[in-house]
């Protein structure tokens, strides 16, 4: 069996919290019944091996117990949620959804068979060696949305190994890379899933406290928003042993106040792409932004800056887009990274790089001067193409409090200048009311 291991793992701690849903717990005894279940219900529904399942939800006691059926039963998982809703239809049609099953917010569950045949080459590959998929559809904020298709059985290996036991919120979404990786890890190790309806700071850091949380899972974005709503000083926190933070670079700003502000909780960076899985990594000190990034079955190299990961938990490939693979099976990942000895600095997208006269301008740098000035709740820097530089640096700000918008752009600029060379210095600042960031928590760098 694919999961044997996370199955030993269930029946030595049947008495245990697998999962808080809606201020209800559920034992690893539950999640082994309602497992066979659904293994049960799977083979009734006539969903053969091989099928590719369309699975609409949150993190649920039936979203989690279906997700390993669905392994078991060697399917094709295709999880998705509400934050895709626009392009859901579309999602479906490029993976060739066969199945779709539905899970409310009641967690109850609808099957239904949907007009497609999956007959990509890829599938084949993957019936042939007779293992269970996932896919995985990329966040990017520019251009189609890739389907990344993996082989689970890469993904699982790294469980296998036992860590440590954590009560976890999954912040992180059913459907996202980060969120998949929580949930195995917390399963494979006998832990406990605390569920949120709301990923607002209130509601989250209310559940930290009521459940004892010890690990958040989350992104830097929402570390500020964290900061910004002072939530933090409504709940204890104090069971809170560990945040982690991937996804987007992590403004240096941000990362030093968190960490004056709970010096008793470990910050590390995480690193992960729904292409390769997510590295095991380790943080030089929580409040730097120096990494070690591997672990076992990643190997990474820097090639003109810019970093390579080979891993055995890579994707097949794309569904709808050529391989990004090198001859010799690295992934460039696009990210810019500066080295010393064994830790990376994740600089960021090569692509959102500013160019200003030959000049290197990474956004995350210049972000992180904005959004510790009084006032500011969150920044986003861009580059305007300009006919003597080539492009200049500009910035969209959302203020805390109304000000005087001729009067903020100087104070902003001169805070700047104070301690960025000239040539990162944003040439315009706008101000906008709309929150920049998406509902995976994450900075939208398109500019309105």
């Amino acid at each position: 069996m694919t999961i044997e291991f996370m199955l030993d793992v269930f029946r030595e701690n049947r008495q245990n919290e697998a999962i808080i849903w809606r201020d209800q717990a559920y034992s690893y005894a539950w999640l082994l019944d309602r497992l066979a279940e659904w293994q049960a219900a799977l083979t009734e529904q006539q969903v053969p091996a091989g099928a590719v399942v369309i699975l609409e939800a949150d993190f649920s006691p039936n979203a989690v117990a279906l997700f390993l059926a669905l392994i078991e039963h060697n399917c094709v998982l295709v999880p998705l949620t509400r934050s895709v809703e626009a392009k859901k239809a579309e999602f479906i049609e490029t993976a060739q959804g066969e199945v779709r099953i539905v899970i409310d917010e009641q967690d109850q569950v609808r099957f239904e068979r949907l007009p497609y045949r999956a007959d990509h080459p890829l599938y084949a590959e993957l019936r042939r060696r007779g293992h269970p998929g996932l896919i995985l559809f990329s966040s990017g904020s520019t251009g189609k949305n890739k389907a990344a298709l993996h082989d689970l059985t890469g993904i699982l290996e790294k469980f296998k190994v036992r860590r440590h036991t954590k009560r976890t919120i999954t912040f992180l979404l059913y459907d996202h890379i980060g969120g998949v990786n929580t949930m195995l890890y917390i399963l494979s190790n006998g832990g406990t899933i605390i569920t949120v309806q709301d990923r607002s700071p209130e509601a989250v850091l209310a559940a930290v406290e009521k459940y004892r949380v010890e690990m958040l899972p989350t992104s830097p974005t929402f570390i500020n928003l964290i900061l910004l709503s002072e939530a933090y000083k409504r709940y204890d926190l104090s069971s809170l042993q560990t945040v982690t933070y991937g996804t987007e670079p992590m403004p240096e700003s941000t990362l030093k106040r968190f960490h004056e502000l709970f010096p008793h909780i470990t910050l590390q960076q995480t690193y992960g792409l729904s292409e390769v899985g997510i590295l095991r990594s380790k943080s030089k000190s929580s409040d730097s932004l120096w990494v070690k990034l591997g672990g076992e079955g990643f190997e990474t190299r820097v090639v003109d800056g810019i970093l390579h990961i080979k891993a055995k938990s890579a994707m097949l490939g794309y569904l709808n887009a050529p391989s990004p693979f090198t001859e010799d099976g690295w992934f460039v990942t696009g990210d810019e990274v500066l080295v010393d000895g064994e830790y990376f600095r994740i600089l960021g997208r090569r692509s959102e790089l500013i160019n200003v006269g030959g000049e290197k301008v990474y956004p995350a740098e210049v972000e992180s001067v904005l959004q510790e000035q009084p006032n500011v709740a969150e920044a986003t820097v861009y580059g305007e193409k300009n006919p003597i530089t080539g492009n200049i640096v500009c910035a969209l700000v959302r203020l805390k409090e109304p000000e005087d918008p001729k009067a903020a752009a100087l104070r902003l600029k001169k805070a700047c200048r104070a301690v960025l060379p000239a040539f990162k210095v944003p040439v315009k600042i706008e101000f906008v009311d709309e929150e920049m960031y998406s509902e995976r928590y994450k900075k939208i760098r398109l500019r309105p």
